[in-house]
């Protein structure tokens, strides 16, 4: 049965963060992801999870307010891209996070692509033992975002033919850059190495969109590797009163999302 993960960066904002990881082992989740464990010292956040499983980190994306979204295909860039990954691999490594999601940046053409290929080879080769995603973000999300396009990301994975580094793909993000998030899906499923769902079209609690999860954690279940589903989404109230949608994914009593 795949294992669901609570993002601690969109779920259970009524409470700070640190004390969020509590309230989704509470609620059923068996993980949590953190999209940047970097406002806290890092002592505070293995605490904060307790033992609770990380599944996920991003690298830090620098000024968010001045547009700043990871470094890893911005020209110009390498050292802080370099000095941002090893800091998220010491992260990952003392909260034991199973993916390390590779944020590329606002950038755009050949060289940020070689850019980005050269920086994911150094960043496999500088923490070899660590797990590595990269994930394709809708442009209305994110303007100028290099890596903007499911077909692209998983020529970039293939052509790198490096073990640790997978897709990851976000029912959100697949709908709203394709369309049709089930074909992107189907498409890519091989290369897919972490999961992030939302509802259609409001990115509230998962489900419509067409998109059926049932079945997506059944094909889950099939697979001979891990892969975590985390939940990434804006709860239209309060947290605890919208899981529904988990207790019966994790039941499967009914169908869910389509």
């Amino acid at each position: 049965m795949p294992r669901f993960a609570a993002n601690l960066t969109l779920l259970f904002t009524e409470v700070p963060a640190l004390q969020r990881a509590e309230l989704a082992a509470q609620a059923g989740f068996d993980g949590v992801e953190i999209l940047f464990p970097y406002d806290h010292p890092v002592a505070e956040w293995e605490k904060s999870v307790a033992g609770l499983p990380v599944a996920l980190i991003n690298t830090p994306p620098g000024n968010w307010g001045a547009g700043e979204r990871g470094f890893a295909a911005v020209p110009g860039q390498e050292d802080r891209f370099r000095d941002g990954f090893l800091r998220a691999a010491e992260v990952a490594n003392r909260l034991n996070a199973k993916r390390i999601h590779v944020m590329a940046g606002v950038a755009r053409g050949p060289e940020a692509e070689q850019i980005f290929r050269e920086n994911l080879a150094w960043a496999c080769a500088s923490a070899p033992g660590q797990m590595l995603t990269v994930e394709p973000i809708n442009p209305d999300d994110m303007p100028g975002y290099f890596l903007n396009d499911f077909d692209q990301a998983a020529r970039i994975i293939q052509d790198l033919s490096l073990p640790q580094v997978g897709l990851q793909y976000d029912v959100w993000h697949a709908a709203r850059i394709h369309g049709n998030a089930t074909a992107v899906w189907a498409a890519h499923r091989d290369q897919i190495s972490h999961v992030q769902i939302a509802g259609f079209p409001g990115r509230h609690e998962p489900g419509g969109g067409g998109f059926d999860l049932t079945a997506l954690c059944r094909e889950i279940d099939e697979m001979e590797r891990e892969v975590w589903i985390a939940a990434e989404y804006r709860p239209a109230r309060a947290t605890v009163h919208g899981l529904m949608w988990l207790q019966a994914l994790k039941g499967r009593s009914r169908p869910i999302g389509a």
